[in-house]
């Protein structure tokens, strides 16, 4: 069994997400604090909530369809290493998205514009809290794109140590 073509749509949309995210996030921020550096933190943000939905949407799909299931020859440890993985990167895209929309809320002028279509509530506006919100934001980032990294090595392994059909089973 493979993966139906709305999972695939999801994943690979997500995946450019996050892509886009991590390394605009990590870019970003070594500009200097001026009116130019804004106008990415707005996008930073928009995008950041767009994976929020596609998330959400994601794992609604994944609850109320079939999941390919894993090769029957994987060992218990390979079998709890992708669960893990695979809960833990929804966990870690959850996680930071939404400490990036806690902390959007803590700017001088909060960043509460979906691409200028509409207005996305603040979900924390203390001030005060701007600096552990961005630390905990930047934590749960590099974790994520630890995780990543995780996930696409696991995808080779299975390609060219295991030769199964786990990584073809994804793609488009």
């Amino acid at each position: 069994m493979t993966w139906g073509a709305t999972s695939k749509l999801f994943h690979w949309v997500g995946a450019a997400l996050i892509f886009y995210l991590v390394i605009h996030g990590f870019w970003m921020v070594t500009f200097p604090a001026r009116e130019a550096r804004f106008g990415h933190y707005e996008a930073h943000a928009a995008v950041g909530y767009a994976l929020i939905a596609v998330t959400l949407l994601r794992l609604a799909w994944r609850w109320t369809h079939a999941v390919p299931a894993l090769p029957a020859d994987a060992p218990r440890w390979e079998r709890a290493a992708a669960h893990a993985g695979h809960w833990g990167l929804y966990v870690l895209m959850l996680a930071s998205a939404a400490s990036g929309w806690a902390l959007a809320g803590t700017f001088r002028r909060p960043l509460d514009s979906f691409f200028g279509w509409f207005r996305v509530p603040a979900l924390v506006g203390d001030n005060s809290l701007h600096g552990a919100l961005e630390q905990a934001h930047a934590l749960l980032s590099w974790a994520l794109a630890l995780f990543v990294v995780v996930h696409i090595a696991s995808a080779f392994y299975h390609l060219a140590w295991r030769k199964d059909d786990v990584m073809q089973r994804m793609l488009p």
